[in-house]
C-alpha cells in the first residue's frame, strides 16, 4: 500500500494517514470519533470525509498498521480500531522525519535573517 509514500518506500504518510496513526496513538476509537478527533488535531484545518477516512482505515488494517478492536458499547455496530505495534513504529518514524525536516527548516530561516 502506498500512504502518499509509506514507509516501505521511504515517503512521508498522508496527512489524514498521519492524522489516524496520531488520534489511534491515544485510544481505539470508533470511526465518528476519529473524524472528531483528527479534527480537534488539527485544529479544525482537517474535516475527513468518511469516504476518505473508510479508505485510509480500509488500507491500515490490509498493511496491518491497525486492527479492529472489540469495544464494549455493542449497542450499535460501531467498529473500533486501535494501532499495531506495527503502526505504532510508523508513526515515530515519521514524526522523527518531521522533527528533522523541521530542524533543517528553521536552521535554513536562521541563516537567511542573519
Amino acid at each position: 500500500m502506498r500512504h502518499v509514500g509509506s514507509r516501505e518506500d521511504g515517503g512521508p504518510l498522508s496527512e489524514a494517514v498521519l492524522l489516524i496513526l496520531m488520534s489511534l496513538a491515544a485510544e481505539p476509537r470508533h470511526g465518528y470519533a476519529l473524524m472528531k478527533d483528527i479534527e480537534a488535531l488539527s485544529q479544525g484545518r482537517v474535516r475527513l470525509s468518511t469516504g476518505t477516512l473508510y479508505g485510509a482505515l480500509h488500507r491500515l488494517l490490509e498493511d496491518r498498521w491497525i486492527e479492529r478492536f472489540a469495544q464494549e458499547d455493542t449497542s450499535r455496530d460501531k467498529q473500533a480500531y486501535r494501532l499495531t505495534a506495527s503502526g505504532r513504529r510508523q508513526l515515530q518514524a515519521e514524526l522523527e522525519r518531521l522533527k528533522q525536516l523541521t530542524r533543517a527548516g528553521m536552521a535554513r530561516l536562521r541563516v537567511s535573517e542573519g
